[in-house]
């Protein structure tokens, strides 16, 4: 997923890659830790409860995780079209334009309720 990223700059080629990757605990493995760190990501991930704590070296960043609430929003709206909760469409396309379009709903319930 993180190979679709495109980060638009003032000037030249959009960033592919962020600088911060916020996750929820489900996503605290060493390996995708160690993925970031190889690609220059820095991980805004907790630490799950039966991971070694946190050695002091590195803070973890609670306001860019509180951040990310915008992202589980956006999640939640558009788990409210059935169609891409359930994903009924088995084609990656034909998904992407359903999410699309549940996006635009959302815009156009946000504009003329």
């Amino acid at each position: 997923m993180l190979g679709k990223v495109r980060i638009p700059n003032r000037r030249g080629r959009p960033r592919c890659r962020p600088v911060k990757l916020a996750g929820d605990k489900g996503y605290s493995y060493p390996r995708i830790r160690r993925w970031l760190r190889r690609h220059g990501i820095r991980a805004v991930i907790p630490r799950r409860k039966d991971q070694r704590p946190d050695d002091g070296r590195v803070k973890f960043d609670r306001e860019a995780y509180r951040r990310r609430a915008v992202v589980e929003q956006c999640v939640g709206w558009l788990k409210e079209n059935r169609a891409v909760g359930t994903r009924f469409d088995k084609l990656a396309v034909n998904y992407l334009a359903t999410v699309k379009l549940a996006m635009i709903q959302r815009y156009l319930r946000m504009l003329a309720p």
